[in-house]
């Protein structure tokens, strides 16, 4: 399908899918998928598939935080995710992902991360998140924060004694009773539309992409692309943003917003 043709969709407020500008693809998810995580999920908008894992670990912590964790994410892009993915470390678009889904997290406030503090100064936990594509059909970040976020939510701590993180789970992740979510909303000409299949992300030439609590209160944005957004442009994406995050709300089970 050319560029000009799915252009000349949207111009029409039509997708190649059928769908409005205002559409997500089929969602669905699973969380408790990686055993060996301490928390873990999957994550589907139409063919876009991310797996999100966390893994807990004991350190000192930053000396301008004694008495809080830490969080580190990482984003890794698979070859078999993308034929434009490449091995090795991480390229630019890999860890501007990361950065974005780590601001989103720390704006929202979600880990009280004083109550992972095990001795200040000396030990805290710390909560690593490493996201990894399954297969790229645009809409990384939307994916990959929802996969961070359910993830996090079904995290159990481990036992720690002394020097050693025992296996047995014995509490929740501290999690504020927030449930953040990231709406990313594209630019192509005038057009306005979120979720794009990656045929349609390279259209684009701008993205607005911002975090959002359930009290409509905004965690982060971020920008991407050489394009620009009028005012009036930016709050419809800023009300967009706020129908959309309940809309995603409203499809997760009850059990995970907690």
């Amino acid at each position: 399908m050319s560029s000009e043709y799915l252009l000349k969709l949207l111009r029409n407020g039509k997708r190649e899918d059928g769908r409005g500008l205002n559409e997500f693809r089929k969602i669905s998810f699973k969380t408790g998928i990686i055993k060996k995580a301490e928390g873990s999920a999957v994550v589907n908008f139409g063919n876009t598939s991310v797996i999100a894992g966390v893994k807990l670990d004991v350190g000192e912590p930053f000396s301008d935080s004694p008495n809080e964790g830490i969080l580190i994410v990482n984003a890794e892009f698979s070859p078999i995710a993308a034929p434009f993915f490449e091995p090795g470390p991480p390229d630019e678009n890999a860890i501007e992902l990361a950065r974005i889904v780590d601001r989103g997290i720390r704006g929202s406030n979600l880990i009280d991360f004083e109550k992972l503090c095990i001795k200040e100064g000396e030990k805290v936990w710390i909560v690593y998140i490493d996201i990894h594509t399954i297969n790229n059909d645009g809409n990384l970040i939307d994916v990959s924060f929802l996969a961070s976020i359910l993830a996090l939510k079904t995290t159990l701590m481990p036992k720690y004694e002394g020097k050693i993180i025992r296996e047995e789970k014995v509490d929740k992740l501290p999690l504020r009773n927030y449930f953040p979510i990231n709406i990313s909303t594209y630019k192509a000409e005038n057009i306005l539309f979120i979720d794009p299949s990656l045929k349609e992300s390279n259209l684009a030439e701008a993205c607005l992409s911002i975090c959002i609590r359930d009290d409509d209160k905004i965690n982060s944005v971020q920008k991407i692309g050489s394009g620009s957004f009028s005012f009036e442009e930016i709050e419809k994406i800023f009300n967009l943003t706020k129908t959309k995050a309940r809309e995603i709300r409203n499809l997760l089970s009850s059990s995970y917003i907690s």
